[in-house]
């Protein structure tokens, strides 16, 4: 599929999507929004691909929303259209956001730059967020006018805790990498090729997990992590645990295991999710 404000490539099971707008410290528009869904999408779909990297071009990861049109960006009335709100999707934001939320492959946020506004909160569906040294960060919205996007009201206090969404967003400014490490909005903060960081991260991930035990574990986490008790979860991992439990992958990991060696997990997404709890159709 070709891309215009986007790259995608891959290296073995890691796919690679770059934001690429350099000239404009690869500010988002409508089309970068559609073409992430799409990317996204593709990866879902390809037993090949274990991991996602998403990094930006050049010295940005994402300078935010593309305002070159000036003051009047946001403005949709009077029959003006615009796609900056996740391509203009009727849902405001499930397109890229439920793409990513909802793929079984885990993605990982290489920020080498500058993430603000939606450039920030495009990361927040995603599984990990790693950081360059020199990146910068900021919730920008109410110094805007506006609010919180891309569902980010809701992932953000389950990654950072209310308080620490609170403060980031009713304050506004910007703040540097040593703060959002911090306030765990990322795991890691790196000196030198936060890429490279990001698919060695990936790699340990493709080879030493099993596909369909990570697309599940993924999802048990985003969706039963907020749970007030854990009797619903309960529900669900001791099915789960049965199921697998008399499956190929299980018996390659204790065979690779005792046998000191790499697993070799048969199992693919696309075929072999257990019929105990198929997570895209959960809720």
């Amino acid at each position: 599929m070709a891309f215009s404000h986007i790259l995608y490539e891959r290296e073995g099971p890691v796919a690679t999507i770059t934001l690429n707008r350099p000239d404009k410290l690869n500010a988002y528009s409508g089309l970068m929004g559609a073409e992430l869904e799409a990317a996204f999408r593709e990866a879902d779909g390809d037993d090949a691909v274990r991991v996602i990297v998403v990094t930006g071009a050049g010295k940005g990861f994402c300078a935010g929303a593309d305002i070159s049109a000036g003051a009047g960006a946001f403005d949709s009335s009077g029959g003006k259209s615009t796609d900056m709100f996740a391509g203009g999707k009727a849902r405001r934001g499930a397109g890229f956001v439920e793409a990513i939320y909802r793929c079984r492959k885990p993605s990982i946020a290489a920020i080498n730059g500058a993430a603000v506004g939606v450039g920030l909160t495009l990361t927040l569906p995603m599984d990990i967020r790693i950081a360059s040294n020199v990146a910068r960060f900021g919730f920008v919205f109410a110094r805007r006018g506006l609010v919180p996007e891309a569902g980010s009201a809701w992932f953000l206090p389950r990654l950072v805790g209310l308080s620490q969404a609170m403060r980031w967003c009713l304050d506004g400014s910007v703040f540097d990498a040593a703060e959002a490490l911090r306030g765990g909005l990322v795991s890691e903060v790196v000196e030198g090729d936060v890429v490279a960081r990001a698919k060695e991260i990936a790699r340990g991930i493709a080879e030493n997990t099993a596909p369909v035990s990570v697309a599940l574990t993924r999802r048990m986490l985003w969706e039963f992590s907020a749970d007030p008790d854990p009797f619903e979860l309960l529900k669900v991992d001791g099915p789960l645990s049965l199921e697998l439990g008399r499956g190929p992958d299980v018996r390659e990991g204790v065979a690779a295991f005792l046998e000191k060696r790499k697993p070799n997990f048969p199992g693919k997404v696309s075929t072999d999710m257990p019929e105990a709890w198929k997570p895209e159709t959960h809720s």
